[in-house]
């Protein structure tokens, strides 16, 4: 559905300001953690962000998503594969991946920190591990949104 420029898409929401250091974050694992940021907590209603951190040596595992993701390097360097292939990534190099296409993120680095900013094209995002089938929703994998940790 296409709006005019001058109409807004969505409902109006109150605008945010988040600050990742004062959120709370969640462990993904392998010395991983997530920082949600933008959720339908503060409103959102047509993607997700956020932040993941890696300590030296951590990554993730190979997983897909019912939307596009768009992936920047923040802070480290990175090791991505995606549909098979490796690509070595520093700081503001970024990925967009399509729905369905296999891909994770490694710290390239043993010892120092990696960080990215994700975006989901959908807050209905879910992830898919290859291993497993297993399929949840991104949000859920938080025990609380971002703006419930500010309480």
């Amino acid at each position: 559905m296409n709006h005019p420029a001058d109409e807004p898409c969505f409902t109006s929401f109150p605008p945010a300001v988040l600050r990742p250091a004062e959120l709370t974050s969640f462990s993904r694992g392998g010395g991983a953690r997530t920082i949600p940021l933008v959720t339908r907590a503060v409103g959102a209603e047509v993607f997700l962000t956020g932040q993941t951190l890696f300590e030296g040596g951590a990554g993730i595992a190979l997983h897909t998503h019912n939307c596009p993701e768009s992936v920047t390097i923040l802070e480290g360097d990175a090791i991505v594969e995606i549909d098979g292939t490796e690509y070595h990534l520093t700081r503001f190099d970024t990925t967009y991946v399509a729905a369905g296409i296999p891909h994770r993120f490694r710290n390239a680095s043993a010892t120092q920190p990696m960080r990215i900013l994700w975006i989901y094209a959908s807050v209905d995002a879910t992830r898919t591990l290859v291993e497993t089938g297993v399929t949840a929703r991104v949000d859920a994998e938080h025990g609380k949104t971002a703006a419930e940790s500010h309480d």
